[in-house]
């Protein structure tokens, strides 16, 4: 058996005790009640959300990278994180991935069983090549998976660093990691459904560290994606307004740049913010480690 009453996140809530008798309107009004409570968990947790990205920065700087591992919701949430990062910062599609308990297949067919396991994780991440240099993010509601367990414990025997992201005190995965986020959501409006309010704790978290990660490597100026990937008709229109609004210029002139940047929105803007050259600021641009601020002061790494 395993014993779930120490859980929160399988605790009857008071306030949803007769949700089903409620008329619609009073029923998603009570919903909402409850899921403003997730950003107070969410808030108390950022000095260590904090913490983690630091890590996550200085790792991924020296070629590590960042796995998240989960299993139903969980993993779920960490594949959707990882997929946005390459269209949003161009970043190599291995930079920052998402494993899921019970492979492709639990991303769209639900594989309960597959999280039981505390072996199977150290084996989908060697298929994966994780070592010592990279960072393993172990995502859990209840904070007691097996599969993170297990993932957690082996990255931990590489001596890599580790996250844990739980919505319960004193999880197992949060003994584990270097460091633990802990969003204690409470109970669910259904009881043990933490897709609900422990889901849309740990999305909040997942983007917290992907998008403050992503501003440490230089990969945003100001509040622009200089770094999105034109891999579209929509993502070709934001690269011209990131240009014109990072630089002031107009539409023809925004094109002229970003023809001359083979697409880049951050090298065009430099080179029009910089009065340089396509090749001149490519390389002042990686003198500065790809920071547009530090390369407009001179700065170098």
């Amino acid at each position: 058996m395993i014993d779930l009453d120490k859980l929160t996140t399988e605790q009857r809530n008071a306030a949803t005790l007769h949700i089903d008798e409620l008329p619609i309107p009073d029923m998603l009004r009570t919903i909402h009640e409850e899921d403003k409570n997730i950003i107070g968990a969410v808030e108390s947790a950022l000095p260590m959300i904090a913490r983690a990205v630091e890590i996550i920065a200085v790792r991924l700087k020296k070629g590590g990278r960042l796995f998240y591992l989960g299993a139903g919701t969980s993993g779920r949430l960490g594949i959707l994180d990882a997929v946005e990062c390459p269209p949003t910062f161009s970043t190599d599609p291995s930079l920052v991935q998402g494993v899921i308990a019970g492979g492709t297949d639990a991303v769209f067919h639900a594989q309960e069983g597959a999280e039981d396991s505390l072996t199977q994780a150290q084996e989908d991440l060697q298929v994966r090549g994780f070592c010592a240099a990279d960072v393993l993010c172990g995502v859990a509601a209840s904070g007691r998976t097996p599969y993170v367990i297990g993932g957690l414990g082996y990255a931990k025997s590489l001596k890599a660093a580790t996250i844990a992201v739980a919505c319960t005190p004193d999880s197992p995965i949060a003994a584990l990691a270097d460091i633990a986020i802990t969003a204690v959501t409470g109970p669910e409006v259904i009881t043990g459904s933490t897709r609900l309010k422990a889901g849309t704790a740990q999305k909040i978290i997942l983007n917290m560290l992907s998008t403050g990660t992503m501003i440490r490597l230089g990969k945003v100026y100001g509040n622009l994606m200089v770094d999105v990937k034109v891999s579209n008709d929509k993502l070709k229109e934001r690269a011209r307004r990131i240009v014109m609004e990072a630089t002031g210029k107009n539409l023809r002139e925004a094109e002229e740049a970003l023809t001359k940047a083979a697409g880049s929105a951050k090298l065009a803007v430099f080179m029009l913010l910089a009065n340089l050259s396509a090749e001149e600021a490519r390389v002042q641009l990686a003198n500065a480690d790809g920071y547009i601020g530090r390369a407009l002061k001179g700065e170098s790494s």
